[in-house]
């Protein structure tokens, strides 16, 4: 990890930079697929399930067999597990409900808002060398308690066909209606257009790799909602000289063993910290399965040095961290200050870990600095909410002139002759 001290705020831009993620480099190849699976359908995408995943398929559904197996390939502590970090995020998530207030603006004029649920969402879970198990909880909960009719899933195979069994309990536990057995770009395809097997969505969550990023984008642009721009995941650990080396350390390296183009970052006013940390960075690194993987991740990670920590606040707002640990005396004082950040953490007791898995909020959270502009997956993300009004004679005598001078000023006489003739109606009425 590269150490930088007392960085000029010029030079924070290039010191912030997260590793380049560029997927345009990816649009002819996720193009093609995409349009052969929206023009082909199940042919396609039994194809591409052969050419990417190395499995031959008959069907892409999973079956309710499939389904019964898998309870019984897990352990009771998984499942045990599971079942805990479901009850959390049921818990805090039920708390989202959206309750909307008849308001009335003007006598006569009542406006209110109704949530209602998005009717089919699909949901993306990676497979691979981690498959995330954790995130199926993180999507299918709150799509259940939103009222979404439709949860389909998508997660690639393993060679012999089958679907990794605590993916498929999670799935059964958060309420998922269907699972295929599909993955990368034509599974983002398969649910965006449709297909034989799988039904078309409205709007897609989830991670995954550069391609799936891509293909999230591009049909993004016209055919289906996604949930958030999504670059490489991060965190950024902001620490005194209270912090314990050893936690910091920790919470740095349970990022960096997410992927390779993931990003630690460090920020300090205590010079002391940051050779401690570094010392306990290496030697937990040499336990970790992945640390091959997390010591790539490593070189896009920085320790950095700050003078004051009005300074160090000032700095993380600007980073915009998808994942924020404050690990202070006054951890509170500077929570409040925090306005850019998808997901904090406060205390030396809340690692990152537990909002990936059970403490109850959702892990589904912004990258790459665009935590400046969107938050995290809610159960707003699963929602729409309708607007509604009721005006009565008393309302359309009230605000009705001042539509009609508004309206005659922005030059749109229908606009003004739809209140005029009511207003015309009401006066003939009350003339009779």
């Amino acid at each position: 990890m590269k150490i930088y001290k007392y960085p000029a705020k010029e030079a924070w831009s290039e010191l912030l930079k997260r590793p380049a993620l560029d997927v345009e480099a990816l649009r002819g190849t996720v193009s093609e697929v995409l349009q052969r699976v929206r023009t082909e359908g199940d042919r396609a995408v039994l194809e591409y399930e052969a050419k990417f995943d190395k499995v031959q398929l008959d069907t892409l559904a999973v079956t309710p067999e499939e389904m019964e197996a898998a309870a019984h390939l897990i352990d009771a502590e998984l499942k045990a597990a599971i079942e805990l970090a479901h009850a959390n995020i049921e818990k805090f998530h039920i708390a989202q409900r959206f309750e909307g207030k008849p308001v009335e603006t003007r006598p006569g004029v009542t406006c209110w808002q109704k949530a209602v649920a998005i009717e089919k969402v699909g949901l993306y879970i990676p497979g691979g060398t981690a498959p995330l198990f954790s995130t199926v909880l993180m999507l299918a909960t709150p799509a259940r308690i939103a009222g979404c009719g439709e949860i389909v899933l998508c997660t690639p195979p393993a060679r012999d066909g089958s679907i990794n069994p605590a993916i498929l309990y999670a799935a059964q536990v958060a309420g998922v209606s269907r699972i295929y057995k599909i993955g990368g770009v034509q599974a983002i395809g398969a649910m965006a257009y449709g297909t034989e097997s799988v039904p078309k969505v409205y709007k897609i969550f989830g991670p995954g790799n550069q391609y799936v990023t891509a293909a999230k984008q591009q049909v993004s642009l016209r055919d289906v909602a996604i949930d958030m721009p999504a670059g490489p995941s991060e965190v950024e650990v902001l620490a005194d000289s209270s912090a314990n080396p050893a936690f910091v350390a920790a919470d740095l390296l349970s990022q960096a063993e997410h992927g390779v183009d993931s990003q630690a970052i460090l920020i300090t006013d205590d010079e002391q910290l940051i050779a401690r940390v570094g010392e306990e960075v290496e030697r937990q690194l040499a336990a970790l399965p992945r640390k091959e993987i997390a010591a790539r991740s490593l070189e896009n990670s920085k320790l950095i040095l700050v003078k004051t920590m009005d300074e160090a606040m000032e700095m993380t707002n600007e980073y915009a961290p998808e994942h924020l640990i404050i690990e202070t005396r006054d951890y509170m004082a500077l929570a409040a200050r925090v306005v850019n950040a998808g997901s904090v953490f406060l205390g030396s007791l809340s690692p990152e870990s537990a909002g990936d898995y059970a403490s109850g909020t959702n892990h589904t959270l912004p990258t790459n600095g665009y935590a400046k502009a969107y938050s995290g997956v809610s159960l707003d993300s699963f929602i729409r909410k309708i607007t509604f009004q009721e005006i009565t004679p008393q309302g359309i005598r009230c605000i009705g002139p001042a539509i009609e001078i508004m309206a005659a000023n922005e030059q749109l006489d229908a606009h003004k002759n739809a209140v005029t003739v009511r207003l015309e109606s009401l006066l003939s009425n009350f003339r009779k």
